[in-house]
């Protein structure tokens, strides 16, 4: 994890994320948490998934693992992930369809290519993030929510279109059930559209999909794969260079409290992580219906304490 000089205003940092091999032609870029910055808002986690083509046979299989103190919020550009989770779901998601999985005290999921799929050599290409849970809901009952594509509220205008996948942001409200103030958006930019970012909130990072991206009045571009992270307050025109691009938005309003992270536990209190820990190890987590493998638990040093 490298971050990049620039010498534009309003920009605080950027960040470049590393590219890691899962197998089976999968990689992700994981823009969040960094050495450099641990959250954005609420967010804690940020990843890109592909894209990528498996080959025939071939599809996504995440065993069932557990997690606390966090949301999950899936978000696909191509490609379909079957979840399912120990509160009884099983849902499909596909393009432009949003899960959240509220961990709460705890929750066991798996995301997998269904089989019907796999001969054909599935393609899938998307994003997931984590948002960590305000410490009087870290302990929530867990739960989750699916919204169909056309459930999320869009604008268009002047060669802009913005998806909001969660929160608030240009007089939208996104009907994902959100603990704290946040924002989350596509955004898609027209060759030369203009798209002017407001200070609606308090911490905000853009994320480069597809294209560049520039200020306006100002020197330097963003390219895909980076993570632009701006200073709270501050309002710019953001302009699609030299052809159509696509980002992500995401931020909010940040904790008062530090957050801990170990593997897939995010909580205010690191002894909760540890007793995550020990019930994973147990196998006292409840389980998904009709699947009875596992994620061990990794052996990583002790949580890490983020200011």
């Amino acid at each position: 994890m490298t971050l990049r000089a620039h010498d534009v205003d309003g920009v605080e940092m950027v960040i470049l994320p590393p590219t890691r091999d899962l197998g089976d032609g999968f990689s992700v870029r994981r823009a969040l948490p960094s050495a450099h910055r641990r959250m954005v808002g609420p967010f804690i986690f940020f990843d890109q998934m592909g894209p990528t083509a498996f080959r025939g046979g071939d599809g996504l299989d995440v065993r069932p693992h557990p997690h606390i103190g966090l949301a999950t919020v899936t978000y696909l550009l191509d490609g379909e992930i079957m979840h399912r989770d120990s509160v009884g779901s099983v849902q499909a998601i596909r393009p432009g369809e949003v899960n959240w999985m509220t961990a709460g005290s705890g929750i066991v999921h798996s995301e997998r290519t269904r089989p019907e799929l796999r001969a054909a050599g599935p393609s899938l290409y998307g994003l997931q993030t984590w948002v960590a849970l305000p410490k009087a809901q870290e302990e929530a009952a867990p739960a989750f929510s699916h919204h169909k594509a056309h459930d999320i509220p869009s604008i268009e205008a002047d060669g802009v279109t913005l998806t909001l996948i969660a929160g608030t942001t240009d007089g939208l409200r996104s009907p994902v059930p959100t603990f704290s103030d946040m924002v989350y958006a596509d955004i898609l930019l027209a060759p030369g559209a203009r798209y002017q970012l407001k200070a609606e909130h308090i911490e905000r990072a853009l994320y480069v999909l597809e294209g560049q991206i520039s200020v306006e009045g100002q020197t330097g571009r963003f390219v895909p794969h980076e993570l632009v992270v701006l200073k709270p307050g501050a309002e710019v025109v953001l302009r699609a260079d030299g052809g159509p691009a696509r980002l992500m938005l995401a931020g909010g309003e940040p904790f008062p409290e530090a957050r801990s992270i170990f593997w897939n536990f995010v909580s205010s209190d690191p002894e909760r992580i540890e007793q995550a820990k020990a019930d994973w190890r147990a196998r006292r987590f409840a389980d998904i219906p009709d699947e009875s493998d596992f994620i061990p638990l990794p052996d990583e040093p002790k949580p890490v304490h983020y200011p």
